[in-house]
């Protein structure tokens, strides 16, 4: 039987080329004309105009004089771009811009390998075709570089249950590099993304158990294991102990950061009262809303 012209445009070697190159010229212009009035950018853009103007490399404030609530690892890198363009549109914008195309070829690239050309241009315009992405491509906001680290991280022990390999030490470095940055943009929040999964993964194998064993054979036998989600305890230790030198140094030396950084924007998280976080379910048509195929 010969196939429909869907089958062959799907199947078409520049089909991908296609998509991706609308995918880019979505997220150049959704935005624009870039303007920093909405959605905190201003917030995020002062942090780093701060540190190249004042030299507060730690810590910053707010257009209204507020301590910054974000780490600064986007701003160092907001700096350092400027630093090398001398536009601040740019320091400020490519950080998002360059994680969104990245998750991009990530994602189609390992579509391809793991399930065929026509998953990977479905996995590609998913990510790409949607009311979301573009939104976030270019915003001066955290939320795009949080999410490539935390695909980064999903994909590495993905990979590794996959091919049924053992946690070596550079996989638990790699974890402890991207998990050290997700929290030096975002806080602790990375966790409640990734920990449920793994420990639902380690429940339905049987192996949570293993974590509790005192006997070091056990751990050993669990770490080795073959189709474990686990990498061990130092890169979450580790990486949340360089996190927490950074909340120390602003309890100790920035008055109200306690209560305006630590309470209000990393506790507050995970509670309802101040960013009025909603149930579970109340997500799923707003997901359907921005990702269904009709949101292109």
């Amino acid at each position: 039987m010969e196939p429909s012209w869907l089958e062959k445009f799907l199947q078409n070697n520049r089909t991908p080329w296609i998509v991706g190159t609308l995918t880019i010229a979505l997220f150049l212009i959704a935005n624009l004309p870039w303007q920093l009035d909405d959605y905190d950018q201003a917030k995020q853009a002062f942090t780093s105009f701060e540190m190249v103007k004042e030299g507060r490399w730690f810590y910053q404030q707010t257009p209204h004089e507020h301590l910054a609530t974000k780490p600064p690892l986007v701003g160092w890198i907001s700096a350092g771009l400027f630093a090398a363009t001398r536009s601040w549109d740019v320091a400020w914008r490519l950080p998002s811009f360059v994680a969104a195309i990245a998750m991009s070829i990530l994602l189609f690239r390992v579509a391809a390998v793991a399930h065929g050309s026509v998953a990977a241009l479905i996995a590609l315009s998913a990510f790409g075709l949607n009311l979301l992405s573009p939104r976030l491509a270019t915003l001066v906001r955290t939320d795009m570089p949080l999410a490539c680290l935390i695909f980064l991280i999903g994909l590495l022990i993905w990979r590794k249950i996959q091919k049924q390999e053992v946690w070596i030490p550079r996989d638990r470095f790699l974890i402890f590099a991207s998990l050290t940055a997700a929290l030096l943009i975002k806080g602790p929040i990375v966790y409640a993304f990734l920990l449920p999964g793994i420990a639902l993964f380690q429940w339905c194998h049987g192996r949570v158990g293993a974590l509790r064993r005192p006997d070091a054979a056990a751990r050993r036998a669990y770490l080795q294991d073959h189709n474990s989600a686990w990498c061990g305890w130092w890169p979450w230790l580790a990486s949340l102990g360089i996190f927490l030198l950074w909340v120390v140094g602003g309890i100790l030396f920035q008055p109200g950061f306690f209560d305006q950084v630590v309470m209000r924007e990393f506790v507050a998280r995970f509670g309802e009262t101040i960013h009025r976080a909603q149930p579970f379910y109340f997500y799923l048509p707003h997901l359907l809303h921005k990702f269904a195929p009709w949101s292109v």
